[in-house]
Order: C-alpha cells, then structure tokens, then sequence
C-alpha cells in the first residue's frame, strides 16, 4: 500500500504545470503560443529565456524530487517507479484533460536521482548530438534511449528496467506524436 501512495505522489508531483505557471507570470500562455506544447522549448521560445530556464530546473526538479522520494520510502525500485510516474503525470495531467508536456525534462530528474551515470551519458549524448544535429527533438528521441540501455549496463533490476522502457517509450511517443 505505501508503494502505490508512493507512486500515485509521483504522478501528481509530475502533474504540476510548470511550463503554464512560469509563463502566464510573463504573459504567456505557452498553450497557445508557439508550439501549443506546456514544456521549456516552446516557453523559452514565447516568453524568454529565464522563464525557460525556470521552466526546465522545474520539470527535472519534479522528476528527481518524485525519485527521491521512492529512494527514502524503499530503494532504488520504488525510486524508478515514482519517478516514471512522475513522467506520465507530465505527459498526461488528470487536471487539464491528459494534455501535457514531452517529459524529457522530467525524465532527466528521474534519470539523475536513480541513474546518474545514465544521466550524465544522456546529457552527454544530447548535447553532442545537439551539436551536430542541432533539432532538440531529434536530440532528446536519442537521448532518451541512453538510459534504460545504461540501467541494464549497470545491473537495474527487471523492474526498473521495464519502468524505465515504459517511461521512455512514453517519451518517444511524445515526441514522435505531439
């Protein structure tokens, strides 16, 4: 039963909108601006560049804070599980009708708490590629694959590996189909 108070903490840690709040406090309402998409690409790109900061610190923060507190309730396990529920409450918010954010900020969070060398990788990976490449969407498709394939590498459990595959492909998915 704590597992699933846990994990249902995680979703609502993930449903707050970030991206909405940071952006109506400079006008904007990212929904309808630019991409339409409640994330910190297209805050950054309607309301400036602080707010698409705070908008980004946010999300990862809400990724992390939802895997850390899996971490100090049961370990790694529950960790992954809150923090990929954190993702799907980002992706799909029950409050504003299941139409959220991408998720790659959040999962970052997660990525950070439970995984740091698959984070590290990611961003890594992100960031080079970016360079090259130079589309974030394109990016964050490769990216996002680095951590459950650095999980296994590292000896994740069944568990966190599915979880984090799951909350990956929710990811893609996104980003695929926005």
């Amino acid at each position: 039963m704590v597992w699933v108070a846990a994990v249902m903490v995680g979703y609502v840690l993930g449903t707050f909108p970030t991206a909405i709040v940071v952006a109506r406090r400079y006008g904007v309402d990212p929904t309808l601006a630019g991409s339409g998409n409640p994330g910190a690409t297209n805050v950054m790109r309607t309301a400036g560049r602080v707010p698409g900061i705070v908008t980004l610190v946010v999300d990862v923060a809400k990724g992390a804070l939802a895997a850390g507190l899996g971490w100090a309730v049961s370990g790694r396990e529950l960790a992954v599980l809150c923090g990929v529920a954190a993702v799907l409450g980002h992706v799909w918010p029950v409050q504003r009708r299941f139409r959220g954010g991408k998720g790659v900020a959040t999962g970052f969070g997660l990525a950070m708490a439970t995984f740091p060398l698959a984070a590290a990788a990611g961003a890594v990976w992100f960031y080079g590629l970016r360079a090259v490449m130079g589309r974030p969407s394109v990016v964050s498709q490769a990216a996002i694959v680095t951590l459950p394939v650095v999980a296994v590498l590292s000896g994740a459990t069944a568990v966190e590996v599915s979880a984090l595959v799951l909350g990956a492909g929710v990811v893609l998915a996104r980003l695929i189909r926005p």
